[in-house]
This record gives structure tokens, sequence and C-alpha cells, in this order.
């Protein structure tokens, strides 16, 4: 007699992750979209100091991320994420209670830890660790809910604060983050894919679609890291710049704020739009659609001269090209490295990632102080092209790398 199958671990899976990620990212990474005025108002620091605890959290975030991504292969993502919550949890509870800047500093840097430990790429590796033969359709499901974590939390941050003040919403968002991502992702992770199933898609997987090994393992894996951390550039400056940039491309502050709210609705555009149709292409083809548009879309600001439409599209095609390559970074590295030390592989990558997106803000800053907007947006043309090259030529070389290698398997 058959044996009755299990319920689908995926729905269970992505949901509950999901539900976890826009709490994690809403209460951490974004708070201080809504309290960084509040926190300067209140002890007087300078905004520029607030800020810093904020790049200090991505530098450690860095330094931290391949020991994080080996701590995912050797204990198991469940684990892992449950101590990533605690120690988030623990990070905003200190943020709180801060009184000086190196104590702020300090609480950022811890914070840094947890965050490493239970944002996207966490939350990545543990579905290919339960999903193993759909960790790219269930990375692409996951992204989707993460587009509405500013969204919610930015609205709930601005009534705590006007509420309760900065500190409590703060100590708030420590109690929302455990109550919520504790329970949601133990449960979430709860149930494995049937060993049947992953096994069948290994098989497939065979010949020249085999994971890369030795040196050209090691030469991919800095050929993306390149891609990404131009990228990353570009994304973090837009980050925290893109109502800046859209104002010197000759919009007012009104509509530079209206336009600049649609990039989110634009990235969960992008995602569905990968979700349906992005499923039929293998992901280093999904990268290099998305990279490409990013350098057209720059040359389009630059050349917009304050023009409405044009400056509508590109905030759109950027928006969507950023929710796209969300996905092509957790994608990509299933595709060429396989299941076996995701995790790893993961952490190794978001090093470079994560240092740049650390320092891109200030360094444009210093760019625009220096020679202008105009040399500014030359930077951001620049990166993106120099990644749309970077992402072209790694896809060249692996296409020939496959092709050498069916050739010689058919030999055989």
């Amino acid at each position: 007699m058959s044996q009755p199958s299990r319920p689908d671990p995926l729905p269970l899976a992505v949901t509950a992750l999901g539900l976890g990620q826009i709490t994690a990212w809403g209460t951490a990474y974004y708070c201080l979209g809504v309290l960084a005025k509040p926190v300067v108002a209140d002890t007087g620091w300078g905004l520029s100091t607030v800020y810093f605890g904020f790049t200090v959290a991505l530098l450690v975030m860095g330094l931290a991320s391949t020991w994080a991504g080996k701590a995912i292969d050797a204990y198991g993502a469940r684990r892992v994420m449950a101590l990533g919550t605690v120690l988030t949890s623990m990070g905003l509870y200190a943020l709180s209670l801060v009184h000086s800047q190196g104590a702020w500093l300090a609480a950022w840097a811890f914070l840094g830890v947890g965050m490493r430990l239970c944002l996207y790429d966490a939350a990545f590796a543990a579905l290919v660790q339960v999903l193993p033969s759909r960790g790219r359709i269930a990375i692409s499901y996951l992204t989707l809910f993460g587009a509405f974590a500013s969204t919610v939390f930015w609205v709930l941050g601005h009534y705590f604060n006007e509420a309760i003040g900065w500190r409590d919403t703060l100590v708030m968002f420590a109690v929302i983050n455990l109550a919520v991502c504790l329970p949601l992702n133990w449960i979430g992770l709860s149930r494995r894919e049937d060993a049947a199933r992953g096994a069948e898609q290994k098989a497939g997987a065979a010949g020249s679609h085999a994971p890369l090994q030795g040196a050209r393992r090691a030469v991919a894996m800095a050929l993306f890291a390149l891609v990404m951390s131009l990228n990353g550039f570009a994304f973090s400056v837009v980050t925290v710049q893109l109502v800046p940039l859209l104002e010197a491309a000759g919009l007012g502050a009104a509509a530079a704020v209206w336009v600049a709210s649609l990039k989110g609705f634009a990235q969960f555009g992008g995602r569905v739009v990968e979700i349906v149709f992005g499923r039929h292409l293998r992901p280093i083809t999904v990268a290099r659609i998305a990279i490409g548009v990013l350098p057209l879309s720059f040359l389009l600001l630059v050349a917009a001269g304050g023009n409405f439409a044009a400056i509508l599209v590109f905030t759109l095609a950027m928006g969507a090209s950023q929710g796209v390559i969300t996905i092509v970074r957790g994608a990509v590295p299933l595709q060429l490295f396989g299941t076996n030390g995701y995790g790893t592989v993961l952490g190794v990558l978001a090093t470079p990632i994560l240092i740049v997106n650390a320092i891109s803000p200030t360094l444009f800053a210093l760019i625009v102080d220096r020679w202008g907007w105009g040399v500014g947006q030359a930077a951001l043309v620049g990166t993106t092209l120099a990644s749309c090259i970077a992402i072209e030529v790694m896809s060249r070389w692996y296409e020939r790398g496959r092709a050498t290698g069916a050739a010689a398997v058919s030999g055989n």
C-alpha cells in the first residue's frame, strides 16, 4: 500500500518566512526611515551620526557574512534564524536605552550581527534547505513579501513615535520582532520536501548542468560578487538618496517624493513578472535582462532634463530591475553552485556586497559635494554599465564552459 503524501511544505515555508521577513526588515533595517529625525531632535546628535550607526551595522553584516553562511550550513537555518531573531530584538532594545554616540554605534554593531542571521540571505538558504528542488521559485515568492516591509513599518513607526516617542517605539519593535519572527520562522521551517522529490531533481540536474567545481567555481564566485557589488553601489545610493536625485534631475520636492514612492510598487511588479515569465528562463538569463535595464534607466535620468515622464519611467524601470535583482542574488548562485553548501556560498558572496552597500551612500555624497550632481549621475551610469558588462562576460564564460563540458560528456 502506498503511503499518503505529506503536505507540501512550500506554502507554509514561504508564507511564514515571508511574514517574518516583512517584520524583520521593517522593525530593524528600515527603522531609521521614520525614527532618525526624532533621534536627532531628542539627542542633539547630527543626522550623519545617527545614520552612521546603520553604516556600522552593514559593515558588521558584511564582515560576519561568511561565518553566518557556514553556521547555516553546519547547524541549519532554522536554529540560526532563531538566534538572529533573538539578537535583533536585543539590539533594538539596546538602541532604545543608549544616551551616548559610542553606545549608539555599539548597539548598531550588535544589531548588524542579528540582521545578518535573519534577513534575506539567511532566509534564502533556509528555503533551499527545506525545498532543495524548488529553491528558486520559493525565493521568488518570498521576495514578494519583503516589498511591503517599509510600507507597513514606516506607517507603524510614525504612529508609535507620535504616541510614545522613539525609544519606546524601538522597544515595541523589539517585542514585535521577537513575537512574530521567532515562532513563524521556527514553524515555517518545520517541514522538509520529500527526499524522493529532491533526489529526482538532483538526478535531472546532472551532466552539463552540474554545479561548478574547482577553479571554475572560484572564478564564477568572483565574477558574480563583482556584478552584485557594482549593482550594490547604485542601489544603496538610490535607497538613501532617491528623492534628492530626482530633485537634481528637475522635479520639485513634492513631485520627487511622489515619484520616489512608486519605486516599491515597481519592485513588486518586477518580481511578479519574474515569477510569471522568468521561470521559463535560466536565472543567469534573467540576471542579464534585469542588469541590462539599469544603465539604460540611469542614462534616461541623465537625459531627462526635468521631463516628468522620463523621470517617472526611470523610477519604474530602476525599481523593477532592483526587485528582480533581489531574486537573482539568490537564484544565480543556486544555478551555478547547487544546494550543497549554499549558505556558505551566499555568505562569501554577501561579504563584498554588504561592505559596498555600507560605504556607497557616503562615497556618493562626497562625489556630489566635490563635483556636483552631474558627476554623481555619471558615476551611477558608469557603475551600472560596468555591472552590465561584467554579467555579459560571466554569462558567455559560463556558457562556453557548459558547451565544452557537454561535448566532453557526449564524446565519452
